[in-house]
C-alpha cells in the first residue's frame, strides 16, 4: 500500500536553468527561498518531510541506486512467468511492482523537473499507476493479465529511467524539492519491496511442486526462552512521531494518550504457544472468537495459519526457504486479526493498544532480525528481557486505524501549493484507507531497516494473512490493593 507526503501552504515559484550537459535538457527547480516563510499545514500523505533536511546529493545518489538495485535482486530468482502471475487480488505480480516503483520516479520526480520531458511509454502512465487525479488506473485484481509488456521491457523502462534519474539529480544539488520529491519515491519503493516477497511467497505457496524462491541459508532454530511478563505504569503519554528526519503522514501529529497500567510479555507466541491452542480445540470453539471472526472461520475453512501443512502426523511450514518442518520455537506468523485476538482470549490476555506498543518500543533500540539478514523468516528469542519488538513479525495491536488527534488531510488553500507536482503526488493518502482496518506494529523479517522505527504504522484488514503478521499478548496491570483501615 502507498503512503503519501505531507506538504506546504505557500505560493509556488518555478524557475529554469539551463543544462550544463549541453543537450538541450533543463531543470526546473524551486529556489532555494520561498517569497513568503512557509506555513506549516495539518498532515498531508506522504512524509513529515518539511522538518527534514535532503541528504547530499552525492548520499542521495548512492542511496537511490542501492535501494533501486536490491529491488532488482530481489526479483532476480524469479523466473519471467514467476513475475507475471498474480495469486489473489491483494498481491500484485512482481513485474507490476517493478514497474510501478519506476512509475512513479517517472510522474513524480522526471515529468516535473526534466525538460524536455517524454514519458517511456504513454501506456505505462495507467498501466502501472495506483493513483492519479484522474483515476486513470488499470484495475488491482487484473494486474496479472499483463503477459505485455515482456519482463525484458519492464527492465528496459527501470534503466531508462534510472539513467535519467542520476543525471537529474547529478544537476540539481540545491533543489530541496526534488530531493524530497526522490526520498519520497526510495520510501515508496521498499515498501514495494516487502511487498514483492510477500506476493511472491502467496503465489509459490499456491504451486503443487511448493518451490523455494531461495535456497536456505542460515537459520537459527534455537528454542525459544519462556515468556515472562514486562510492567509499564503507563499515564499520559507522548505519542507519535518526534524525530527529525522521514516519516509518515499518519505517524503525526504527535500526541497525548492515557495509558492504564499494563503488562507485555516478552516475546512474540510461538508456534509451539499457538499448536497448544489448536489442540485444545481453539478453532472448533465459537466463544474465543468475533462474531465477524468466526464467520470468516467458517466461510473459509481455516483451521490453522496460512502455511502450515499437515503431513502425516506433523506439521511443516512453508517459506520461502522451501517447506520446512515446523520448529516451535519460531514466531507464529500469517495469522490474521481474527486469530491473534481469538489467542489471546484463550490465553487469558488481549493484544496490546498501539499507544501501549509505542511506549515500551520507544525504550528499546531499534534492531532484530529484519531484511537485511536475508533470511527472510521469523527467528527464536533465547532472552528473557522484553524482546522481539522490532523485526520477525508485525504484530496485529487492538486499535483500529484511525488519524491521531489534529490529523487533517485537508490541502492547501487558495495560496496554491508549493508546486504542481506535489498535489499530484499526494493522490493516494492515507485519510481514505482509515476504515475496517487495524494497526500493526514493528517490522518484519522482510522490512528493511532504515524503514521502521518506534512511531511506524502499518494497517491491514483484520482477515489479512499473506503478510509476516504475528502475536504478542498483552494485559491490564491491576491497581494496587489500598491497605485496609484499622478500627477507629
Amino acid at each position: 500500500m502507498d503512503l503519501p507526503l505531507r506538504r506546504w501552504k505557500t505560493r509556488r515559484w518555478i524557475h529554469e536553468q539551463p543544462s550544463p550537459l549541453g543537450q538541450g535538457l533543463s531543470v526546473r527547480s524551486l529556489p532555494d527561498k520561498p517569497r513568503k516563510p512557509p506555513l506549516t499545514m495539518p498532515p498531508i500523505p506522504l512524509a513529515d518531510i518539511h522538518r527534514m533536511t535532503p541528504p547530499a546529493p552525492s548520499e542521495l545518489e548512492r542511496k537511490y541506486a542501492g535501494i533501486r538495485e536490491r529491488t532488482v535482486k530481489l526479483a532476480s530468482p524469479l523466473s519471467v512467468e514467476d513475475c507475471c502471475v498474480q495469486s489473489m487480488p491483494e498481491a500484485s505480480p512482481v513485474k507490476w511492482h517493478l514497474g510501478h516503483t519506476t512509475w512513479f520516479f517517472e510522474t513524480f520526480v522526471l515529468e516535473p523537473y526534466e525538460v524536455p520531458f517524454k514519458p517511456f511509454h504513454d501506456a505505462f502512465r495507467a498501466m502501472f499507476s495506483s493513483y492519479n487525479a484522474s483515476g486513470e488506473t488499470h484495475p488491482d485484481a487484473e494486474r496479472g493479465l499483463f503477459t505485455r509488456p515482456s519482463l525484458s521491457v519492464i527492465q528496459d523502462y527501470r534503466r531508462n529511467v534510472d539513467d535519467r534519474m542520476h543525471r537529474l539529480l547529478g544537476l540539481s544539488a540545491r533543489d530541496e524539492m526534488l530531493c524530497r520529491l526522490a526520498v519520497l519515491g526510495l520510501n515508496h519503493e521498499q515498501q514495494h519491496q516487502e511487498l514483492i516477497l510477500t506476493d511472491i511467497k502467496h503465489l509459490l505457496s499456491r504451486n503443487p511442486l511448493k518451490p523455494r524462491y531461495q535456497m536456505q541459508g542460515t537459520q537459527l532454530f534455537a528454542s525459544s526462552v519462556p515468556a515472562a511478563w514486562h510492567s509499564f505504569e503507563g499515564g499520559l503519554l507522548q505519542i507519535g512521531y518526534a524525530g527529525e528526519g522521514f516519516c509518515y503522514d499518519n505517524e503525526a501529529p504527535r500526541h497525548k494518550e492515557y495509558v492504564q497500567p499494563y503488562q507485555l510479555a516478552s516475546r512474540l507466541v510461538t508456534n509451539g504457544d499457538y499448536l497448544q491452542f489448536m489442540e485444545a480445540g481453539g478453532y472448533e470453539n465459537p466463544a474465543l472468537w468475533l462474531s465477524e471472526g468466526w464467520d470468516w472461520l467458517k466461510s473459509g475453512r481455516h483451521g490453522h495459519p496460512l502455511y502450515w501443512l499437515r503431513e502425516g502426523a506433523q506439521w511443516q511450514e512453508f517459506t520461502l526457504n522451501g517447506v520446512m518442518p515446523l520448529h516451535a520455537g519460531l514466531p507464529v506468523v500469517h495469522v490474521s486479526y481474527y486469530e491473534a485476538d481469538a489467542y489471546a482470549r484463550w490465553a487469558g490476555a488481549r493484544l496490546p493498544t498501539e499507544a501501549e506498543w509505542e511506549h515500551a518500543a520507544s525504550r528499546e533500540q531499534v534492531e532484530g532480525n529484519l531484511a537485511e539478514n536475508g533470511r527472510f523468516h521469523p527467528a527464536a528469542c533465547d532472552a528473557g528481557r522484553l524482546a522481539q519488538l522490532y523485526g520477525d513479525a508485525w504484530e496485529w495491536t487492538q486499535s483500529s486505524y484511525s488519524a491521531y488527534p489534529g490529523y487533517s488531510p485537508a490541502k492547501a488553500s487558495a495560496e496554491g501549493p508549493i508546486s504542481a507536482v506535489w498535489d499530484r503526488a499526494v493522490g493516494e493518502y492515507n485519510s481514505r484507507s482509515m476504515v475496517n482496518q487495524y494497526v500493526l506494529r514493528g517490522g518484519s523479517c522482510a522490512t528493511p531497516l532504515e524503514r521502521i522505527r518506534p512511531s511506524f504504522r502499518n494497517f491491514f484488514p483484520a482477515k489479512t494473512r499473506w503478510q509476516f503478521s504475528g502475536i504478542r499478548l498483552a494485559r491490564d496491570l491491576p491497581e494496587p490493593e489500598a491497605p485496609e483501615r484499622g478500627n477507629p
